[in-house]
């Protein structure tokens, strides 16, 4: 799984790469006047060299804080402290779908910079995120039922035992597996079935936080607008903490080797940074107003938001709050639901200066 999380990474790089072309080839710009007294290219640069660390930083803390504390017993993945922490880690990712991406995505592709036809005639951020959100379900779905599959053959459930065998069973009082040796216990199943749900999980999650990493990070390197760079970066090392302690959780839950959890740790960590990096290259031809980068840009939020909204609801928030623990426990119900609201309602506040 690793291998593939690694291509599927490197496919999206090389997009990347493809859309920043396109982004460049466009010399046409739409002035902001009211920017002009914020632009800085001298006082920006620092501005951008401290991002690039203090991101890169806080983004380690972030996802590697669940991996490294898992000695702790009350942070194990079956105590009841890790799952408010991952409700609130998934309000964040929730919050950050609904009050960054998506309306970055809106306000980018309803830019007055861009022609009426067709961008201002069709709502493409809502259209986009919803075929996002649609595609993520299926890939969802179809891995792990490829992966169910795969891990499980040879593997017949209860219900599939037949004719006599199952009638003396249910006489007798007692399942009997009779010659069919092989047949596994119902508890290790559902084990290893919910395993690989989480495999699933934390590489769609990954994917998705990657892609929008490096587009917010493209957008911070290439502003030289240090009247929102300076609490950007504030709100970013916020953000990439919290968010990578919802990644790590899952990469926890994961039961990864080592190698395979640094690697996520590792891509994870690099591509805000790596982002940035990018930006502050192209700098000098890139046009943040620009026809192109605005579309281009605008039309990646929009896929990721659909992303991170459906991860955030479907295989964090209802994953948990409709199994067995939370449904075991109203008051731990009540404690997982404030610390979704925090998460969610701290990202919205924060959608005020970023």
């Amino acid at each position: 799984m690793a291998t593939k999380l690694i291509k599927l990474i490197s496919i999206f790089f090389i997009l990347i790469s493809i859309f920043s072309t396109l982004v460049v080839s466009e010399s046409s710009e739409c002035e902001d006047e009211s920017q002009d007294k914020c632009n800085n290219k001298q006082k920006a640069l620092p501005l951008k060299i401290i991002a690039i660390f203090s991101i890169l930083i806080t983004s380690m803390i972030g996802v590697s804080l669940p991996l490294l504390t898992r000695s702790v017993p009350a942070l194990s993945p079956d105590r009841s402290l890790f799952v408010i922490v991952k409700a609130f880690a998934a309000g964040i990712i929730l919050g950050t779908g609904f009050m960054h991406v998506l309306p970055d995505s809106f306000d980018m592709l309803r830019s007055s910079c861009l022609s009426d036809n067709p961008w201002h005639k069709f709502p493409f951020s809502g259209f986009l995120a919803m075929l996002s959100a649609i595609v993520t379900l299926m890939v969802d779905s179809m891995a792990t039922s490829f992966y169910v599959r795969r891990n499980s053959v040879g593997i017949k459930p209860e219900t599939q035992i037949e004719g006599g065998d199952q009638e003396m069973a249910v006489t007798t009082g007692h399942l009997h597996a009779h010659h069919h040796g092989h047949l596994p216990q119902p508890k290790e199943g559902v084990e290893n079935s919910q395993l690989l749900r989480y495999r699933v999980v934390a590489m769609v999650l990954e994917l998705g936080i990657v892609v929008h990493s490096v587009v917010i990070g493209l957008s911070l390197g290439a502003s030289n607008n240090t009247c929102t760079i300076k609490p950007l970066v504030a709100a970013l090392c916020f953000h990439q903490m919290f968010e990578g302690m919802g990644l790590g959780g899952c990469i926890l839950q994961a039961e990864y080797k080592f190698v395979k959890k640094s690697l996520m740790v590792f891509f994870f960590s690099i591509t805000t940074p790596l982002g940035i990096a990018i930006g502050l290259a192209m700098s000098t031809t890139y046009k943040e107003n620009s026809p192109s980068a605005l579309i281009t840009v605008g039309l990646l939020n929009a896929s990721s938001a659909g992303l991170l909204i459906y991860m955030a609801l479907v295989d964090l928030l209802a994953a948990d709050f409709m199994g067995p623990k939370l449904q075991g426990s109203i008051k731990l119900q009540l404690k997982a639901y404030v610390a979704v609201f925090l998460g969610a309602g701290g990202m919205s506040l924060m959608a005020k200066w970023a």
